[in-house]
């Protein structure tokens, strides 16, 4: 029976590539931490994902995703 292992990742960045599988975006979702950020909140990956879709190219200002990174071990 296989293993599940739970890394419980504090935040993980996120990615928007293009029609030509170019990486246009990798950064946070918005500006939320560990709490749920408010309803006006900027959303910076899907206004990513609309810019995107409607022109090919991400924002020229990405916010990376802040926390801790996910460690791998064999």
């Amino acid at each position: 029976m296989p293993t599940t292992i739970v890394y419980n990742p504090v935040c993980l960045p996120c990615s928007v590539y293009n029609a030509d599988l170019g990486l246009q975006y990798r950064g946070r979702l918005d500006a939320s931490r560990k709490e749920t950020a408010p309803e006006d909140v900027k959303r910076d990956l899907l206004d990513a994902m609309i810019q995107v879709a409607e022109t090919g190219q991400g924002p020229a200002e990405q916010i990376p995703s802040m926390g801790c990174s996910i460690k791998w071990k064999d």
